[in-house]
């Protein structure tokens, strides 16, 4: 099935839109396309009418053009007849919105429409889904688009089988500038699941990473699923919920999955170098980092900052997830020493962490940098900014980021996220360096690196 129409439509037909209910799923749908995407967009409701002085069509038969993706929100024993009504008017692909198949215990209604589909080589996702959101190209979303916080342009892309799930992380995403390639809400995935879409997404330039939120699998779609991350040649993050048998059923309740033998699956992503988030935190750090760094690394980290209390913090964080923080031989130590201002030289300590006390200019810590990056023990620096400190300033962020770009390893940093700081931050990312507002957050995203090994 040529899946592109889903995510790369010309036109789209938006069926369920009412002349009369505005708030109607289809029609939160149909007007934010309308004036806010490329895409050209129709309403489609047997019972005609107009809506934001556009004409609403009886059939898309009655449409004057080809339509690459049809968006179907009408009650559920309408989908199948909806569905045929497209295929044959050669409509390219869809998204069933609609809710009430097998989540409701309508596995008999979910089949026809997956046979009507599968007879016809056509390719949906859903139904009981939000669908597809592309950045600047589509949103078949219902929410409103006034309550929506959007992220960035960016190179991750997110499948989920949850709605919900993926708007907050969405949200999250656009906190922590993470760039949304396109995201994907699957619901039911009762025709096209994680496996289509990973295969799709491991051939799309646009995306680089390629996160999961997965409830469950069918029989045989676990091990495929894992078989095919391990090759896909991206970075790939799953974050599964239906850990606990409590949780397992309430799956089942949500998009009719079987959750399935946790522990097995998870040993299998591990096995196959696939990164499995266990929260929302691993998970936005996660994507962070990898949308940045998609080389691995062994997990040698080198650690400066001007807070010997933030230090040892972090070197807590990178031993409870098995990353090293190598101490500075004796003749390096001495030769960074000479490299540092005269207010530190004397104070500051050199083993690893690297502490330049509260006295720490920004020369200090490109000094520092340098000599991190230059040491063969060491694979990733961990810079822990404290922007308070009266001898950093807001150019600090660039320039550590173009010394890393120059020794070609990784820097991430710790930045407390205020406006305040935004320049410093800015200075990071706009030079590709990830930066987390909390420490355990900073050493997450090392560990993504440690752990990306496919």
């Amino acid at each position: 099935m040529d899946l592109k129409p889903l995510f790369e439509p010309r036109t789209m037909a938006v069926f369920g839109v009412s002349s009369s209910n505005y708030r109607h799923p289809a029609n939160e749908i149909f007007t934010k396309n309308l004036l806010r995407y490329p895409v050209k967009v129709y309403g489609v409701n047997p019972r005609g009418g107009t809506v934001n002085g556009q004409a609403i069509h009886r059939s898309i038969s009655e449409i004057p053009e080809p339509i690459d993706l049809a968006v179907i929100a009408v009650r559920a024993d309408f989908v199948p007849d909806v569905l045929s009504e497209c295929i044959r008017a050669k409509t390219r692909s869809a998204t069933v919105i609609s809710g009430g198949f097998a989540e409701a215990g309508r596995r008999d209604l979910q089949q026809r429409i997956v046979a009507i589909a599968q007879e016809a080589s056509f390719p949906f996702v859903g139904p009981n889904c939000l669908g597809i959101y592309v950045p600047s190209h589509v949103d078949t979303f219902f929410l409103p688009g006034e309550r929506m916080v959007k992220p960035t342009v960016g190179n991750v892309s997110f499948v989920s089988q949850s709605g919900g799930i993926l708007v907050d992380h969405l949200i999250k995403f656009a906190g922590e500038g993470v760039g949304l390639a396109k995201a994907i809400s699957i619901g039911n995935k009762a025709l096209l699941g994680e496996l289509d879409l990973l295969d799709y997404l491991a051939q799309d330039p646009a995306t680089r990473v390629i996160a999961f939120y997965i409830e469950g699998f069918g029989p045989n779609e676990g091990r495929a699923f894992v078989l095919n991350a391990g090759k896909c040649g991206k970075p790939v993050i799953v974050l599964k919920s239906g850990k606990s048998a409590g949780g397992s059923r309430a799956v089942s309740s949500h998009t009719a999955s079987l959750a399935g033998d946790y522990a097995s699956f998870s040993a299998a992503l591990s096995q196959y170098g696939i990164v499995e988030a266990a929260n929302e935190l691993e998970m936005i750090s996660f994507c962070e980092s990898l949308s940045v760094y998609a080389k691995p690394i062994q997990g040698r980290v080198g650690i400066v900052t001007v807070s010997g209390g933030h230090g040892a913090m972090a070197v807590d964080a990178c031993t409870a997830h098995g990353i090293a923080v190598p101490a500075l031989p004796e003749d390096v130590r001495e030769a960074l020493r000479k490299d540092l201002s005269p207010s530190v030289r004397e104070i500051a300590s050199l083993v690893n962490p690297i502490d330049l006390t509260g006295s720490g200019i920004d020369d200090d810590f490109v000094a520092t940098a340098e000599t991190l990056f230059a040491m063969e023990q060491i694979d990733c620096v961990l810079a822990l900014l404290l922007p308070y400190v009266p001898g950093i300033t807001a150019d600090l962020g660039a320039k550590l980021s173009s010394v890393a770009t120059r020794c070609g390893k990784p820097l991430i940093a710790y930045v407390p996220h205020v406006e305040k700081y935004a320049m410093l931050i800015e200075g990071f990312e706009l030079n590709g360096a990830p930066v987390s507002p909390s420490i355990e957050g900073a050493v997450l995203m090392v560990e993504a690196l440690r752990r990306n090994r496919p």
